[in-house]
């Protein structure tokens, strides 16, 4: 990968993206939008400056002998779509049954963030984000259903609105045992 450009070059870029638009970068509404738009996408694409992972590091034995499935539901994120560079928003339901050891839940949800900031495909993250859980925490099983609407089919292309593209990645027993995976999938998507 080569070096990261500046900020004078990404803002250099942004004004060079408005002329190509039509519009006047020196026009009083848009003398700012160079800045602005490179400080949101600091912002947005935060997931590159982190290591999903490190978040599942830290652990509770004290589980009290719970051995059954723990499913997080309804974390929003934004991403991007890496072939437009347009938002996908959605929720994603993560789950896992652990072995002997749990994460703070608010580690799942930083999880997801941490994934979802960055350029992506949504099948790529709902993979990276259960093979994290699988590598570090090293639970019986995970499963993660992602669900999220493209605003590169939505806004532009088909102009397609109020479609969802829904993605599973299932591993262990959440993938191999019926039970265990009719439970999770149950769980993850049942009415509030």
């Amino acid at each position: 990968m080569s070096e990261k450009p500046s900020q004078a070059e990404a803002e250099a870029a942004v004004r060079t993206l408005l002329r190509w638009s039509g519009d006047d970068p020196d026009r009083e509404g848009l003398l700012e939008t160079p800045s602005r738009v490179v400080r949101s996408y600091k912002e947005l694409f935060a997931g590159y400056a982190v290591d999903p992972r490190a978040y599942l590091e830290k652990t509770f034995d004290e589980v009290g002998g719970y051995d059954e499935l723990i499913i997080l539901r309804d974390i929003p994120f934004v991403s991007f779509c890496e072939h437009h560079m347009l938002p996908v928003v959605g929720h994603a339901h993560v789950g896992y049954l652990p072995t002997s050891r749990v994460v703070g839940i608010s580690k799942l949800a930083r999880v997801v963030h941490g994934f979802a900031r960055r350029l992506q495909i949504q099948e790529k993250m709902t993979a990276e984000i259960a093979r994290a859980i699988e590598e570090v925490l090293k639970p019986q099983g995970v499963g993660v259903v992602v669900e999220a609407e493209h605003s590169c089919m939505t806004l532009r292309g088909v102009n397609t609105r109020g479609t969802v593209l829904t993605t599973s990645k299932l591993l262990g027993v959440v993938r191999d045992d019926p039970r265990t995976r009719e439970e999770f999938l149950r769980l993850a998507r049942s009415p509030r």
